[in-house]
């Protein structure tokens, strides 16, 4: 049999970010009666699978109403379709619903999960080896692992505790061309962002569109959990507030609707003009880059989810009142089981600190000792209880702290899960 050096394969084979989500995979199958603080994905229960029958049968009842005859509903849901897929007229309608975010439908590419979102963007971006990415750090691993698939150097931008400060980016910005290199977008996620948790003041939402403009950056929005917060307070999009076309906004159903569907959307309606003054669409332009990678999404998971859209009117943000609540309790409880169970003198002497944020899945907390891979699977086996290294996050830095998710628990185990953590830092520190 033939056999192949792990060398001669591409570096993204062996990346940190794809290599530590397989770890984390893995040391849960080995465990699996330890409660998992590590998992992002959402509740169980909010899903059946009667729901997709339910679904389906409703957009097929829209597509009737709209005129559409047999053999083209047929056509849609079960040949090869639009590269740019068959929702962009309700996700563009949903988005001015939820988000005010108003763009013509044509300008919305629907894709396989927002991933897919990610490598189309950052291929259509960045065509040339100088091209790099500034990225927000910590940083999502489907960002750094994408851009590493596809051999797209990404910087960071390191956040504060307080987060991101747009003076930072025009600093990076600036070093990456004295460098001879060229900065084309910054990936970010201002709503409450995985990991830190981190949301961005709308005043400097505002001052960080002003830097892009003055450093010609384009903004690489990533929003999943925006619908989330801890309260009903307006946090408008960098979309929303965008008038210098300045934002490109990357979008899920996988918290507002399930992850199985893998179903995703970019909006990107900045003008491309080629060299006979031609003027297209960005989003017209990277449906090239689509065709080569999935064709198109999946035409009937794309049904599904345009079943959701129809019954709700389009209107995500109202259709979701059970799932909002009951995040919001789930993070108030993570944050409550914090500070019951982490001692106020652990505080008060520096040993443990943690942020508090204000919605999604996830809180930072930071340990007085290395939280690395080797103490994961130590928790895991004597104390019974999962988390994320943050140094996953990080190109370098992160190794004391911890990422605590409370999406896919239920409050009691949410609260077990964060004693059985405040007992390995009791016993180790």
């Amino acid at each position: 049999m033939v056999e192949l050096s792990r060398a001669d394969l591409h570096v993204s084979v062996s990346d940190p970010a794809a290599t530590s989500m397989n770890f984390l995979n893995e040391v849960a199958g080995r465990f699996p009666d330890a409660i998992s603080l590590a998992a992002g994905r959402p509740y169980d229960g909010f899903y059946s699978t009667e729901d997709v029958r339910r679904h389906l049968d409703t957009y097929l009842r829209h597509l009737r109403a709209e005129g559409l005859s047999e053999a083209r509903v047929r056509g849609l849901l079960l040949q090869y379709g639009r590269t740019n897929g068959h929702l962009h007229p309700l996700i563009a309608r949903m988005l001015e619903t939820d988000e005010g975010i108003v763009v013509p439908p044509e300008a919305v590419m629907v894709t396989s999960g927002c991933q897919e979102a990610m490598v189309i963007a950052l291929r259509a971006l960045c065509p040339h080896p100088e091209d790099v990415v500034l990225a927000v750090e910590p940083c999502y691993v489907g960002l750094t692992g994408a851009a590493r698939i596809l051999g797209v150097e990404v910087v960071p931008v390191p956040e504060s505790p307080t987060g991101l400060a747009p003076e930072t980016v025009a600093e990076v910005a600036r070093a990456v061309r004295a460098a001879g290199k060229r900065p084309r977008a910054l990936y970010l996620v201002p709503n409450f962002s995985n990991p830190s948790g981190i949301s961005l003041p709308v005043a400097t939402r505002r001052l960080l569109l002003d830097i892009a403009a003055e450093q010609d950056l384009l903004l690489l929005e990533d929003d999943p959990y925006g619908l989330f917060g801890l309260d009903d307070e307006p946090r408008p999009t960098l979309k929303s507030l965008d008038t210098d076309g300045r934002v490109i906004y990357l979008g899920s159903f996988s918290k507002s609707i399930f992850p199985g569907a893998r179903v995703g959307f970019l909006v990107a309606d900045q003008t491309v003009v080629d060299e006979r003054g031609r003027r297209t669409l960005l989003a017209d332009e990277m449906s090239a880059v689509k065709s080569m990678l999935t064709l198109n999404t999946s035409a009937v998971s794309q049904a599904v989810i345009g079943g959701v859209l129809v019954e709700a009117d389009c209107g995500l943000r109202a259709a979701n009142r059970d799932k909002i609540a009951f995040y919001r309790d789930n993070l108030r409880t993570l944050l409550d089981a914090l500070e019951k169970f982490f001692p106020q003198s652990w505080r008060d002497e520096g040993m443990v600190r943690w942020n508090v944020p204000g919605g999604g899945f996830f809180a930072v907390v930071d340990l007085p000792f290395r939280a690395d891979e080797a103490l994961l699977e130590l928790s895991a086996d004597r104390y019974g209880v999962l988390w994320t290294p943050m140094r996953f996050f990080y190109t370098d830095g992160g190794d004391h702290s911890v990422r605590l998710s409370c999406s896919y628990l239920a409050p009691e185990q949410i609260s077990e899960g964060v004693r059985r953590l405040s007992r390995l830092v009791a016993e180790k520190a």
